[in-house]
Formats: structure tokens, sequence, C-alpha cells
């Protein structure tokens, strides 16, 4: 494992021959060596490479062996380079304590022991590479640990989505049951109540004006359990990305007048007002059905959320875009739920209990997203809502397209 990390050896000498004696005296396949004919070439080769140890020359013409041994202790990159001084001059000049004040391991007299030189060599190379190996097991615990941090963080993620997931499912079916039930208790309360008239022969009970409620009642029941499953089947579109757009021209004017129309009766029976204002056609190529969906479903929240105050529809072109506001004055939405409200599944908190399943703001935003729109909503608490469509107007349209 150590002999893989290759060493590399500088040494400095300003004699060419010392430099090679001396490189044939420490080379091994595992190390590579550096030669330098000057300190200021030493520098040079210092830069560039990182050097497991240096033999320096103490006596050089220019910049000698302590001087370069001192500018290198000053430097943050090679000051943990191990030093190995040799000099021919004697012993008698004291260099050696020279030498080992400018941070030298060794000091080495020439004529050059062998075995000396390659035993130094070898603990200074043997030091280096297990240092080395050591900082690589640092860095690849360091790795595995950020590493695990991540899947850490990645599984406590997946763990609040799941959870997430199963409290939306357990809301959705509990919801779900409750949106079911309601309209069929009503067909059998409907259904028990006449069944009791029949056996009592009591004919009063269907005269013509009260088999017209009965027959109104149980619409409103039917239609009930039909949006409703219709809304569920939207949902499962949208998450296949099977919610298809069929554009075709028509005037947004006229289909949000029939439908104001439509929706009538509704509004006199939550004895609420209406205005609509729309100076001019607006004509442009959407899917009719889809758009229908979208601004009954901000009708109906007007209406459930209104509290019975005014509802104000207007249609209008701004620049390339239609556009169709609702606006009420009712209980408005708080700042945090507008963030919300267009989640599957989000209703918006009130004391008042409302119908639904909280995915009408989810579906209609989608639909409008598939037509290349936005759909946005400006609310304060206690002051209503204006919920805006904004549709591009496009000239053709793509027939059966599909949003993804």
């Amino acid at each position: 494992m150590l002999s893989n990390i290759q060493a590399k050896l500088l040494i400095v000498d300003d004699l060419p021959e010392n430099l090679l004696a001396l490189e044939a005296l420490i080379k091994r396949e595992d190390r590579t060596v550096y030669k330098a004919l000057s300190a200021d070439e030493a520098l040079s080769l210092l830069l560039q490479h990182e050097f497991a140890m240096a033999i320096l020359d103490v006596q050089m013409p220019g910049m000698n062996g302590f001087e370069l041994a001192e500018l290198m202790r000053g430097t943050e990159k090679t000051k943990n380079i191990p030093i190995i001084f040799v000099s021919a001059a004697g012993r008698e000049l004291n260099y050696a304590f020279k030498g080992y004040e400018s941070g030298a391991v060794a000091f080495l007299h020439k004529p050059l022991d062998i075995h000396a030189v390659k035993s130094k060599v070898n603990v200074f190379v043997d030091l280096y590479r297990q240092s080395k190996a050591m900082k690589q097991q640092v860095e690849a615990l360091e790795q595995a640990r950020r590493e695990q941090e991540a899947l850490l963080q990645q599984l406590q993620s997946t763990q609040l989505e799941l959870e997430q997931a199963v409290r939306m499912r357990d809301d959705f079916m509990s919801i779900v049951a409750h949106e079911v039930r309601t309209p069929l208790n009503g067909l059998i309360l409907e259904t028990q109540l006449r069944k009791m008239h029949l056996a009592r022969d009591n004919a009063a009970a269907f005269t013509l004006d009260k088999m017209q409620a009965m027959v109104d009642r149980d619409e409103r029941q039917i239609k009930s359990l039909i949006r409703l499953i219709e809304d569920m089947l939207d949902l499962s579109r949208i998450r296949t990305g099977k919610l298809s757009i069929r554009p075709s021209r028509f005037d947004l004017v006229q289909l949000v007048s029939n439908l104001l129309q439509n929706f009538a009766p509704q509004m006199e029976a939550a004895e609420t007002s209406v205005s609509f204002e729309a100076s001019e056609p607006v004509e442009g190529c959407w899917d009719e059905f889809r758009i229908e969906q979208v601004v009954s479903n901000l009708l109906t929240n007007a209406l459930r959320y209104g509290g019975r105050s005014p509802i104000q529809v207007r249609v209008y072109r701004e620049a390339d875009e239609a556009r169709v506001e609702v606006q009420d004055h009712g209980i408005g939405i708080s700042a945090e739920n507008q963030k919300r409200i267009f989640q599957q599944f989000e209703r918006v908190s009130a004391k008042t209990v409302v119908a639904g399943l909280g995915l009408g703001l989810f579906i209609s935003e989608q639909i409008v997203a598939a037509h290349g729109g936005s759909i946005v909503v400006e609310s304060e608490i206690n002051e209503g809502a204006l919920f805006r469509v904004c549709l591009p107007i496009q000239e053709n349209g793509i027939s059966d397209a599909t949003s993804e």
C-alpha cells in the first residue's frame, strides 16, 4: 500500500558530478529524484512539486544551503520538508551545528557514507509515505462521513415525505368518506321518507310541485357525487400526466355569462348576489370544458367562503392575456394559507365547516398551467379574496394536447 505512493526527492549541489552520484545512490522505482544546480533552481522546483525530503549542499555560489533552508522554513508549502545537509568542509567549522539551527534533520560530511545516506533517506521517505497514507485515510473517512450525512438527510427527508403522504392519504380517505356519505345520506333519507308516504297512501306528498322539488334535491345530490368522482379522476390524470387539453376557439365572456346563469339557483339559495363586468368579447383558443371547470370552482369557493357577501366577476383582456377575476368579501385567506391552497387536499381554515376534497384549486391551477397561464390570489383575513386567472390568447390551438 505504502509503496504505491510515489516519493519525490530534491537534491541540490552546484557540481553536476555530485548530483549524478547522489541520484544513483538514492534513486529507486518508487522514487523520483529532481536535481538542481543552484538555490534559485531549487526554489523553482519547490514551488512546482511536493517533496518528501531535500538534500542540500552547504557551499554553493550565490545563495548557500543554509540560506535556502531558511527560505524553505519561511514558506508554508515547504516549511515541513525534512532537510539533510551535506558538506565537504571540515568538522572544525561547526557547519553541523549551524545546519541543525537552520532546521536540518541530519548533517552528512563528504565523502558520504553510502549506508548512512541510504538509511536516512529510507527513514524519511517511509515517514512521508505514512503521513500521506494517513492523510488519504482521513480524507476518505471525511468523504465517507459527508456521504453518510447526505444519505441520512436524504433518508430523513424521505421519511418526512412518507409520513406526510400517509397523513395525506388518511386525510383524503376521511374527506372522501365524509363527502360521499353526505349526498348518499340525503338520498337514503329522501327514499325512506317517500316509502313512508307510500306506505301511508299519502298522495298529497306526491303533487307535481313536491315531485319537482324531490327531483331537484336528487339531482343536486347526484351532481355532488359526480363532481366528487370527476375530481378524483382529474387528480389521477394529473399525477400520470394525462390531463387532456382540447383547445377550440370560443368567447370567454359568453362562457362565463352562461355559467353565471347556471349558478343562479345556487346564488339564490345562498342569498348571495353577483355582478358581472365585461365590456367586449374576449376570444381565444382554450379547452372550453376545462376553463368552465376552473371558473365553476372559483364561483363555488366564493359561495362557500363569501359569507353571503356580494360576488364580483370580471372578464377582460390585458395585453396578450385573457383574464377572469372572481372576488368575494368573505373570511379571506391568510398569507400562510395563500401558499398552501393550491396544494392537494388543502382547504381554507375557518370556523365554518365546508364541503369538498380540497382538490378544486389544485386541479384548477394544473388546468391553467396546461394552457400556459397562471392563477393568483390576493386576499387578507376578513376582507375577502380575489382570484385572477390569466390565459395567453392563442389564435390557433393545438388539438388534443396532453399536459405533462
